[in-house]
């Protein structure tokens, strides 16, 4: 499948780029889609949740009144979970949510999102972005010229550039990853997806095998 290459400008080069059927022109697999998406989602949990039990609770251990004659239920320890302030009775404790895919599974989700990309047409290849210092005008104008204002998108890039990824951080829709960064999730959660020249031999390489 070919793409013409676009500039910062948003006008063609006169370059194609060949995308590989392989991996942008497969038939999705939702279900390896949907096993990756919810692996990611369970991943970014910190799962620190905590509140203190009976043991936990600093408080004196006498008996708060006398077992019988009070009229009233027996009670031993202000720590109890039935007094305000005491512990809680199974609370939450910490946590880990990771879930682990296989590497197999992992690629072909993340070809079936691109290859769902690439039938939505929201996939456009531009050549790779330089800027001198990070500039968040500068990001924004490419989003202008390529007609993405104000829509979600992913940059992929090549290589990690601290200059185009910083002239990201403001902008609340756009994203800026390398190729070792791309996930099925931050795919299909974008609008569209902008290829960088650089990262194309990248995303094939990893995919392809």
């Amino acid at each position: 499948m070919e793409v013409a290459v676009l500039d910062i400008n948003g006008k063609e080069t006169g370059r194609k780029a060949n995308l590989s059927d392989a991996v942008y022109a497969i038939e999705p697999n939702n279900h390896a889609v949907y096993l990756d998406v919810k692996r990611y989602l369970a991943n970014q949990r910190q799962g620190t949740h905590k509140s203190k039990e009976r043991g936990e609770i600093a408080g004196s251990t006498r008996k708060i009144k006398k077992q019988k004659g009070t009229g009233t239920a027996r009670a031993g320890s202000i720590k109890s979970p039935v007094f305000v302030g005491g512990g809680r009775i199974f609370g939450p404790r910490p946590k880990d949510y990771t879930q682990k895919l296989n590497k197999n599974v992992k690629r072909l989700a993340r070809k079936s999102a691109l290859s769902i990309k690439a039938k939505e047409e929201a996939i456009v290849v531009v050549e790779d972005l330089k800027f001198d210092a990070p500039k968040t005008k500068d990001l924004t104008s490419v989003l202008k010229a390529l007609g993405l204002e104000g829509k979600k998108s992913l940059f992929v890039l090549g290589e990690p550039n601290k200059n185009v990824y910083l002239s990201s951080r403001n902008l609340k829709t756009s994203e800026v990853v390398s190729v070792s960064e791309l996930s099925t999730y931050k795919i299909l959660n974008a609008s569209n997806v902008v290829l960088l020249e650089g990262a194309l031999e990248g995303i094939e390489s990893n995919l392809s095998k």
